[in-house]
């Protein structure tokens, strides 16, 4: 580590104001941080744990390693069919340090030495708020000028299962740093960590069961998407358990059991816990700047702002748990310190992506919060593997669906799954953004064959004939027609 990040903590080296106070180093926080100290601002920045946060060390990008080192072992298996005769053998070792690679051997070095290189100073400890613009870390007391900034994150949702303190089980940052593989793994959640890791670990010789209370897997998105995923789990030996919750852990014979509702059980070498994700605000010290502590998440306006010289971002704030959202936030605050004009935060247009393979895009609305909401949903689906570029690279799985207010003619949700399917999902999230109505998507010219041309197909941007070679029972066009000619 450098001489500069050395000495964050020497209090010969800081002083106790500053313009703003970042609550909270995480991917937001951090870039806050770096916007406000180019914008020449004095900012001290307040992490309990790795500068940068769950993202580049845990989340994001270690598992994105990994599912990549997984997919190309995958692939290399398809090439029987596809080009070669080849065998293909497992190397975990490979992986896992492409993984370490990723995170810098779970080393915030480099983060420390780019906070300090813009002229930031940071504190390691657990922060809290003591009154306004002053929080308190380490038993030393800081005020900023400007205002404060909570982006404390959230942690690991720990499920209250009955013996599962009693056992030695992984959380999602012990099964990014895994060395080695054990024989067998039972996953408690079926959302996108447990469907994600699950399906690395398998694709690498593990055994892989999957337990999930929802009746089924990835239960927010389309249930065409969940489908798609519990085929595919299905043809590469995964045991996924859906509609069942655990009702206890216990150990037998050196493995992990659980037993769930319905009198099975679920038996493995290790136990992996993926049940999402928890805001807790009990201890920011809200009380002291009159804000009430006992909620789920810290209330913002449209401006991020808490209250008077206080702001949230990020994961604390309850809109969605992903980094893009928080660096959604910390664009609209910097904006607001700094004076400059922006756009006021929405929320109609988040995408998200899981990156199994096949790959999950969303955006916007599913079909069942459009009908919820009270929305005349128009509706199409498209089959991928019934697209042209879809036959021609032998996909197996994968679905373009899209929803559309009849009323408006206004594109409100699409779903994307298949290869790449969060990147095809870039057009669609700009038409939810913006509010496009479906016919302006009509009058595009879709490069053939793309995946993203399947949109295309979708909607009828294309003659029907070549549209429905593949696919001669497709229906999804006449609600999609009718809603673009409500334009």
């Amino acid at each position: 580590m450098s001489e500069s990040a050395r000495t964050f903590d020497d209090k010969s080296q800081r002083t106790a104001d500053a313009d703003v106070i970042v609550l909270g180093v995480g991917t937001g926080g951090e870039d806050l941080s770096l916007r406000l100290l180019d914008a020449g601002l004095d900012v001290i920045g307040i992490q309990d744990g790795l500068v940068g946060g769950e993202c580049p060390f845990w989340a994001c990008l270690p598992t994105k390693t990994m599912i990549r080192s997984a997919n190309a072992l995958q692939e290399a298996r398809r090439s029987d069919e596809l080009a070669a005769d080849t065998h293909a053998t497992p190397a975990w070792g490979k992986a896992a340090q492409r993984t370490r690679a990723t995170t810098g051997g779970w080393d915030d070095g480099g983060a420390l030495e780019r906070y300090a290189s813009h002229g930031g100073r940071l504190v390691k400890g657990r922060g809290t708020l003591v009154g306004p613009r002053t929080v308190r870390v380490n038993g030393e007391t800081y005020s900023a000028r400007r205002g404060v900034v909570i982006g404390t994150g959230s942690k690991a949702t720990m499920p209250p299962i009955p013996g599962l303190d009693g056992v030695d089980f992984w959380t999602t940052h012990d099964a990014v740093q895994a060395a080695e593989l054990p024989g067998s793994l039972v996953v408690i959640g079926g959302g996108a960590s447990g469907c994600e890791l699950g399906q690395v670990f398998a694709r690498y010789g593990v055994d892989v069961t999957i337990v999930e209370a929802r009746d089924r897997l990835l239960h927010r998105e389309e249930p065409e998407a969940s489908e798609a995923i519990e085929q595919a789990f299905e043809a590469e030996g995964i045991d996924v358990r859906s509609g069942v919750r655990a009702e206890r852990v216990d150990t037998r014979n050196g493995s992990i059991v659980v037993t769930t509702d319905d009198g099975r059980e679920a038996v493995g070498e290790r136990l992996l816990v993926a049940a999402g994700r928890t805001v807790d605000i009990s201890d920011l010290g809200l009380e002291s700047v009159g804000i009430d502590a006992d909620g789920t998440h810290v209330e913002t306006d449209e401006n991020m702002q808490v209250s008077d010289g206080l702001w949230a971002m990020g994961d604390v704030t309850g809109h969605a748990f992903y980094s893009h959202v928080a660096l959604y936030h910390s664009a609209i605050i910097a904006a607001e310190i700094l004076g400059e004009e922006h756009p006021p935060a929405e929320y109609h247009a988040v995408p998200r992506g899981t990156f199994t393979d096949p790959e999950v895009g969303s955006v916007g609305m599913t079909e069942a919060q459009a009908r919820d909401a009270g929305i005349d949903a128009a509706v199409a689906v498209k089959q991928l593997p019934a697209t042209f570029k879809g036959f021609v690279d032998a996909t197996e799985r994968g679905i373009v669906k899209l929803i559309a207010d009849r009323s408006t003619g206004a594109l409100v949700g699409a779903t994307t799954v298949g290869p790449r399917g969060a990147e095809m999902l870039g057009m669609l999230n700009l038409a939810v953004h913006a509010r496009l109505p479906i016919s302006k998507l009509q009058s595009m010219i879709y490069p053939f064959p793309t995946y993203y041309g399947a949109t295309g197909a979708a909607i009828g941007a294309w003659g029907r004939g070549l549209m429905l070679a593949l696919d001669p029972d497709y229906d999804g066009l006449e609600a999609i027609d009718a809603a673009a000619g409500a334009a």
